[in-house]
């Protein structure tokens, strides 16, 4: 299993260096630039960036400080936010990210965004979509796609009644029309879904998920599922035909002896997939892990 950042550059996802502990990973190219964002450890949203594939270095975080407006909408949210997305569109780096507590949907997605990450000059984009203890759904876990189209959509969505989707105005990024259901698990006990990602490929939308149970270390029981569609608004389906809103997705990465729980991925290019997972010969740290990422024969993705 290789990464290629580049045309010269190749390194197996073990062998990267640095500063590798990142949960809910994102992943972006910047000129020879690389990029991964993920939930904040104190403080904001955790930056690291690589000029070579192999060595990974933490920069300043997003948001040290709360920014104002956050409370009126999450009065007790958490210092750090979670589930950072990056997507390049229209000229700027968008970044959306979660501000929640843990457990709970009164939540909101926000959205900040910049002509160039190295800069450092992000501009603050306000509230996308918020959810309260009164709907049932949450609003975390967001990621930006852009449809064949090239219009913006947005998914996102944790546990609760599963994953949402909403178009973009491609000049505010912000919701223009109504939200779609596009997975969930109605069998399942806690209805354990989160951590949309959708790319689009050869005339299908691909939908990957994490199912189960995030952030234990090595109780952790999550896992990487997929479905496509030809319409970015559904229905997903799995390999087997099995509709993703009726608790359907072919699995991608369940994990192994080593890496505990991998989820939360994030797919760039349509030959990148980044996600994390617990290190079960360290003690259960989480780590980013980085992998090519291939499509077999019919159109589904493997690595």
């Amino acid at each position: 299993m290789y990464l290629i950042l580049s045309t010269t550059v190749s390194a197996d996802f073990k062998e990267l260096t640095g500063e590798l502990r990142l949960h809910d990973p994102t992943i972006i190219q910047e000129g020879n630039t690389w990029w991964a964002f993920g939930t904040g450890e104190e403080n904001g949203i955790k930056v690291v960036t690589s000029t070579d594939g192999h060595y990974w270095s933490q920069t300043p975080s997003l948001f040290p400080q709360a920014l104002p407006w956050w409370s009126d909408h999450v009065p007790n949210f958490e210092s750090h936010q979670w589930a950072p997305d990056v997507q390049y569109y229209n000229g700027r780096y968008w970044v959306s990210y979660s501000v929640s507590s843990f457990g709970s949907n009164n939540s909101l997605i926000g959205l900040t965004s910049t002509e160039s990450i190295a800069s450092g000059n992000w501009r603050d984009d306000g509230l996308v979509i918020k959810s309260t203890t009164a709907d049932n759904f949450n609003a975390i876990d967001s990621d930006i796609v852009i449809d064949e189209n090239g219009e913006p959509w947005m998914s996102f969505g944790s546990f609760w009644s599963g994953i949402k989707l909403t178009k973009l105005d491609p000049h505010t990024m912000k919701p223009i029309g109504p939200l779609y259901s596009i997975a969930t698990r109605p069998n399942h006990p806690e209805h354990a879904v989160e951590a949309p990602n959708i790319t689009y490929r050869d005339g299908y939308y691909y939908l990957f998920v994490s199912f189960d149970r995030c952030c234990r270390g090595l109780d952790s029981t999550y896992k990487i599922a997929y479905g496509r569609s030809e319409n970015i608004t559904g229905p997903y389906f799995d390999k087997n035909g099995v509709d993703m809103m009726h608790g359907g997705g072919t699995i991608l990465d369940a994990g192994n002896e080593r890496w505990v729980g991998p989820g939360h991925q994030d797919v760039y290019d349509n030959r990148i997939i980044i996600r994390h997972a617990y290190d079960a010969e360290n003690n259960g740290e989480h780590r980013m892990l980085i992998n090519d990422l291939y499509w077999d024969g019919n159109g589904w993705p493997t690595y």
